[in-house]
């Protein structure tokens, strides 16, 4: 199974690593890490296999690489 999330990402803050549920459905993710060379992008990969108990190669960025507002894919077994 298949599953497309849109995911608010917070690089740079004190509240991460933290994934919360937005009102709007949407997941929000703190991460530590700065928006520099991907690692943001790579810390909230991590975060969201975590959260969805999923290996982090089932979880791939498909839109929003330079942007705060990404949409992923995760592969649920």
């Amino acid at each position: 199974m298949t599953k497309k999330v849109i995911v608010h990402v917070k690089p740079g803050s004190k509240k991460g690593p933290l994934v919360v549920s937005a009102p709007n459905g949407d997941l929000v993710i703190y991460v530590r890490q700065a928006a520099l060379d991907g690692e943001a992008n790579k810390a909230a990969q991590e975060l969201l296999a975590q959260h969805f108990g999923v290996p982090k190669t089932n979880v791939q960025l498909i839109s929003g690489k330079k942007s705060k507002l990404k949409q992923f894919k995760i592969m649920i077994n």
